[in-house]
C-alpha cells in the first residue's frame, strides 16, 4: 500500500487547479484506482492513475475537447463508471466548459430520463469511451431531433501528446463547473448550476464532516458518479485532499455486494458513502463462507445517505459484520441534496448513532415529541449530525417564519456550496434558491428551500420526509415512508424499499394507495393477493389510523425510481391513475382521475 501522507492540502478555486498542484507535489502517489471485475469470479482488475498520470490526461482531453466546444458550452459526459469518467469530467472544467455528469444510454430504465436532460442541456460536445462510442452516437443521432448533433469525443482514443502547453488561463472560480441533474422523485428533472466554488466548498465541507481534512483516508466507493454523491465523495473531495479514490462499478456491486466490503478491508482508512438499501442488501445477501478472512475493523466512516436512513438497518448492518471488527460508531447518517452541490449535514464518524423516537399523533400535527424508545407505536428515525461551514434552519412552510427546535417545518439551508439555480429556469430559481425568513433579523439573507421536512432536536438535524410527498388526511400528516415501513413490514411478500405510499383525490377528500414490487423470490401466482392486501390494511390501520383505499402487487421492476436509486412516488402516482398498474380501482379514487394531473 501507499502510506505516504500527502502535504496539507492548498487553497485553489478550482478542481483542475488542486489536480495540477498534486501532480507537481507528489507526481507519483495514486490519485485514481478503478477495479473492474470482467468475470462473476473476478476478485477485481485494479487500473490506477498517479497524480502525474491524471493531470496528463486532464491536459490531452481538455485541448481536444477546447477544440470542439467554446467557453461556457455545454459537455455531456456519457461516460461508462471508470477513470475516463474522472478525466472527463476534469478535463471539461479545465477547458472552462459545463460539465453535464451523465450516463451511457445503456443504463436500464433511463433512457427517456437520458433523452430529456440532452434536450435540455443542449451540450455542444459529448464525451464517452470507444467501448460504448457507437451506441453513444446512434442514441444522438436518435434524439437530436432537428437541431445540431452533438460532436463526440472518445476519451480514450485522445492521445497523451494532445495536451502540448495546456492549460491556458484558469476557469472563474464563480463561473458554472457543471450542471447537476436532480434525480427527479418528485419532479421533472432539473439541472442545478453548480459553480467551482461551490464544488470546491462542498468538498470541503464533507472533508471536515468526515475527519478526512486532519488524517489522510482513502475515499471507496462504488455510487455513480453522475449521481451528486458519487461525484462529490469520489472525485471532488478526494482531488482537494490529494487522497486516493478507488471506484468500482455500482453494477459489480449490486452482483456481488461482497466487493464493496473487500475494497473497504484492503484500503486503510476508508471512507465510504452507500444509500439506506445498501447496508440492508449487505447484511442479507453476504454470505458466512464470504466474511471469512474478511477485517473491517479500519473502516473510518460509512456514510448512509441519498435515502430516509433508518436505525435498524444500521442496526442489522453492524451485527451482520461485528465479527468482521466493523465499529458501529463508523456509521454516518447524512443528509443533502444536489441544490447544495450534496452535502449539507452529516453524523461525525467515532460517534455513537442518534435515534429519536417519536410520537405519531404528534407529527400528524407537526410537533417532535419524543416518545419511549421502546414503544411499537413511535417513529425512530436517525440523526442527521451537524452542518459543516454552512447554516441550517427550519421554517414555517407556509409563512415563512423561523421555527424553534421541536417544531417541524421546511429545512432550509445557506452557504458557500449553494449552487447559483436551476439551469434555464429563472422563476423556479428565485422560488428555490431565494427564500428570506419573515423575521429576517433572526435568519438575514437568501436561502435554500429544500422542499424537505425536518426539526432540530439536541442540535441535530432530523429529517422527516419530503413535503410534496406528504399525504394529508383529515387533517393529519403521515410521511409516506413511514407507511412504507409498515407496509414491508407487515407481509414478507413485499419487496423492501420498492413500494410507494401516496394520495391520489377521493369522492369525500385524499384517499391513500400503495403500489408494491413483491419479493424477486416469489411469482405473482404464488402470493395470495387479497390475504396480503388484508394484511397490509391492518397493519396500516393500527398503526398510523389510515384506512388505505388501493393495495397493488406490482412485479419487480414495475415501481419507477430516479437516477438515484429512490422511489419516485410521483410518477408511480401518476401511473396508477392512468390505469398503468391494471386492475380496478375503487370507485372513490377512480372518480378522482380527470382532476389528478399535478
Amino acid at each position: 500500500m501507499d502510506s505516504r501522507r500527502p502535504p496539507l492540502a492548498p487553497v485553489c478555486r478550482t478542481l483542475p487547479q488542486y489536480v495540477r498542484y498534486w501532480a507537481e507535489a507528489t507526481p507519483d502517489r495514486r490519485a485514481f484506482t478503478f477495479v473492474d471485475h470482467p468475470t462473476p469470479d473476478s476478485r477485481g482488475v485494479h487500473r490506477t492513475l498517479t497524480w502525474r498520470r491524471l493531470d496528463l490526461r486532464v491536459r490531452a482531453l481538455a485541448a481536444r475537447i477546447a477544440e470542439e466546444a467554446a467557453p461556457g458550452e455545454r459537455v455531456a459526459l456519457l461516460c461508462p463508471q471508470g477513470t475516463e469518467y474522472v478525466t472527463g469530467f476534469l478535463a471539461v472544467l479545465a477547458a472552462a466548459l459545463v460539465a453535464v455528469p451523465l450516463y451511457p444510454p445503456g443504463l436500464p430504465g433511463h433512457a427517456d430520463r437520458l433523452a430529456g436532460v440532452l434536450a435540455d442541456a443542449r451540450p455542444t460536445a459529448v464525451v464517452t469511451t470507444s467501448h460504448v462510442l457507437e451506441e453513444v452516437r446512434d442514441f444522438c443521432d436518435r434524439v437530436g431531433g432537428s437541431g445540431a448533433r452533438p460532436r463526440i469525443i472518445a476519451a480514450d482514443q485522445v492521445p497523451d501528446d494532445a495536451a502540448g502547453d495546456w492549460p491556458p488561463d484558469a476557469p472563474d472560480d464563480g463561473g458554472t463547473a457543471y450542471l447537476q441533474y436532480t434525480s427527479g422523485s418528485t419532479r421533472a428533472p432539473a439541472g442545478v448550476e453548480i459553480s467551482h466554488a461551490n464544488v470546491v466548498a462542498n468538498a470541503r465541507q464533507a472533508l471536515t464532516a468526515y475527519g478526512a481534512d486532519r488524517q489522510p483516508v482513502t475515499c471507496v466507493g462504488w455510487l455513480p458518479l453522475y449521481h451528486d454523491m458519487g461525484l462529490v465523495l469520489s472525485i471532488a473531495a478526494p482531488v482537494v485532499r490529494g487522497l486516493l479514490s478507488v471506484l468500482m462499478d455500482p453494477a459489480a456491486f449490486l452482483h456481488q455486494p461482497v466487493r464493496w466490503l473487500r475494497l473497504l478491508a484492503v484500503h486503510p482508512r476508508a471512507v465510504s458513502a452507500a444509500p439506506n438499501f445498501a447496508y440492508d442488501y449487505c447484511a442479507s445477501a453476504v454470505t458466512e463462507e464470504q466474511k471469512s478472512g474478511l477485517r473491517l475493523d479500519g473502516v473510518t466512516a460509512l456514510i448512509n445517505g441519498s435515502e430516509p436512513v433508518r436505525p435498524a438497518t444500521a442496526d442489522r448492518f453492524h451485527a451482520a459484520f461485528a465479527d468482521q471488527g466493523l465499529s458501529p460508531d463508523t456509521h454516518c447518517p447524512s443528509y443533502g441534496l444536489a441544490e447544495a452541490t450534496v452535502f449539507v449535514s452529516a453524523a461525525r464518524p467515532g460517534e455513537p448513532l442518534r435515534r429519536f423516537a417519536l410520537d405519531r399523533d404528534a407529527l400528524a400535527a407537526g410537533k417532535a415529541l419524543p416518545a419511549r424508545m421502546d414503544d411499537t407505536g413511535a417513529l425512530l428515525l436517525a440523526g442527521c449530525g451537524t452542518p459543516a461551514g454552512q447554516r441550517v434552519r427550519i421554517a414555517d412552510p407556509a409563512t415563512g417564519a423561523l421555527l424553534p427546535e421541536g417544531e417541524i417545518g421546511e429545512i432550509r439551508v445557506q452557504g458557500p456550496n449553494v449552487g447559483r439555480g436551476y439551469w434555464r429556469r429563472q422563476e423556479h430559481s428565485r422560488r428555490v434558491f431565494g427564500a428570506e425568513f419573515t423575521d429576517s433579523t433572526a435568519a438575514p439573507g437568501r436561502w435554500l428551500r429544500t422542499g424537505d421536512l425536518g426539526t432540530v432536536l439536541d442540535g441535530q438535524l432530523v429529517v422527516t420526509g419530503r413535503l410534496k410527498d406528504l399525504i394529508i388526511v383529515d387533517g393529519r400528516n403521515h410521511y409516506p415512508q413511514d407507511v412504507e415501513t409498515t407496509v414491508q413490514d407487515a407481509h414478507p411478500a413485499v419487496r423492501r424499499d420498492r413500494l410507494a405510499a401516496f394520495a391520489v383525490p377521493g369522492a369525500v377528500g385524499e384517499r391513500v394507495v400503495v403500489v408494491a414490487e413483491h419479493a424477486r423470490s416469489l411469482a405473482l401466482t404464488d402470493v395470495d393477493v387479497p390475504a396480503l392486501a388484508r394484511v397490509v390494511r391492518a397493519a396500516v390501520s393500527t398503526r398510523h389510523g389510515l384506512r388505505l383505499a388501493d393495495v397493488v402487487l406490482v412485479p419487480p421492476g414495475t415501481v419507477p425510481r430516479t437516477s438515484s436509486g429512490k422511489v419516485a412516488r410521483t410518477l408511480t402516482r401518476a401511473r396508477y391513475l392512468e390505469g398503468a398498474y391494471g386492475g380496478e380501482r375503487p370507485a372513490e379514487v377512480a372518480g378522482g382521475v380527470p382532476g389528478a394531473a399535478e
